[in-house]
């Protein structure tokens, strides 16, 4: 990203900026719209805030839009995305000026991985943020995936709405139902078989950045969660076992109208030396597994894609103690990654590490309600 503008985007009016190819820092106070800048870029990656479902909530108050331009470069091809949202109207992409039809379509084209303080939420809360997880680095590099994984869930809502209708009318339509059996077994089986591909490949990329923030002996550990691993014969297609399964509890999902089986309640569980994190780590162990988690996130994306992915560190040094803070930023700043933007509180920490650390390039703004200023 060489260049971003923004105009009426939270708390910034007009703000425009040129970024370095490898470490950007945005230092300043809480609340000064730090993160706000990092929400911008992912937009540009995704369409989409990370932190509200709302668009219009991000538009500058009192006024009419908001609207983000990024010029970015690859390799010797330059191009331009834009995000605009209008209150009362339809939110606008546009590569080159050219608005895409459907927003599915530019995922991937700008790979990209946010850390922030919000990601403790991947340890402590449900199931749902754990395969969303899985799910959006699979869809960076796999469009089909992400096709599947639309259809699946769209099956999902009909049959649990026919399910509640069969229950209101007193009537069951067996042959209906299982036309939507036969939609989720379809596009289930390769979201499933995506997940299981994804964990395999994504646990030795994972204990290794563990290793290298961490330090220690500690082990840790990913394991896969579902249901059809141990269901029906291992020699039957996904597909097969999962036609099988719906078919088994379809009695039970009558009773509790909702489809109680499949990919959609399918969890990762995150250990160290074979205990739970959420229930038997520190604040700080938390910390060092979700940054190798993310770290292994953008490596995975980059070693499919070749291509390698912004990331985005949002005040990630929280709970970290320096000698792991020196060794993130070593890391992050090394060939081995690309461009990064970060945001920290404390503008001393990140310049006493750059200056340890001057073959790192970088560029250093501080923040401060709503304007940016080039400090070094």
């Amino acid at each position: 990203l060489e260049n971003i503008k923004l105009s009426n985007f939270k708390n910034y009016s007009d703000l425009e900026l040129d970024l370095c190819d490898n470490v950007n820092c945005f230092v300043g106070n809480n609340g000064a719209g730090k993160t706000n800048l990092l929400d911008a870029v992912y937009y540009l990656s995704f369409c989409k805030s990370y932190f509200t479902t709302i668009d219009t909530q991000n538009i500058r108050f009192e006024e009419p839009f908001f609207a983000i331009h990024g010029r970015y470069q690859h390799q010797d091809n330059g191009f331009t995305v834009s995000c605009i949202q209008k209150r009362g109207a339809a939110k606008q992409v546009k590569l080159d000026r050219k608005c895409y039809q459907t927003l599915s379509d530019h995922i991937g084209k700008i790979p990209l991985v946010i850390i922030t303080p919000s990601d403790q939420s991947l340890i402590l809360g449900g199931s749902e943020l754990r395969r969303k997880f899985m799910d959006g680095v699979i869809a960076q590099t796999d469009k089909e995936f992400l096709t599947h994984l639309i259809q699946y869930q769209k099956s999902v809502d009909q049959r649990n709405k026919l399910l509640k209708q069969f229950y209101e009318d007193r009537q069951f339509d067996s042959a209906a139902l299982q036309l939507w059996d036969d939609q989720l077994a379809i596009h289930g089986a390769v979201v499933h078989e995506a997940r299981c591909r994804f964990v395999v490949g994504f646990i030795p990329i994972f204990q290794y950045y563990f290793e290298q923030i961490a330090g220690s002996s500690e082990l840790p550990l990913l394991q896969f969660n579902s249901s059809l691993l141990s269901f029906g014969n291992p020699s039957d297609s996904v597909e097969t076992r999962l036609r099988m399964q719906l078919l088994e509890s379809r009695n039970h999902d009558k009773c509790v109208l909702y489809t109680t089986v499949g990919p959609h309640k399918d969890d990762l569980d995150f250990l160290i030396d074979n205990f739970m994190v959420r229930r038997f780590s520190s604040q700080g162990q938390q910390k060092t597994y979700l940054l190798a988690l993310k770290l292994a996130q953008f490596e995975y994306i980059f070693n499919i894609g070749k291509i390698k992915p912004i990331l985005l560190l949002d005040d990630v040094f929280d709970k970290l103690d320096m000698p792991r803070v020196k060794q993130l930023i070593h890391l992050v700043g090394s060939d081995r990654f690309g461009q990064v933007l970060l945001t920290d509180t404390q503008p001393g920490r990140v310049q006493a590490i750059f200056d340890e650390m001057p073959n790192i390039e970088h560029r250093i703004f501080e923040v401060s309600q709503g304007s940016v200023f080039l400090k070094s």
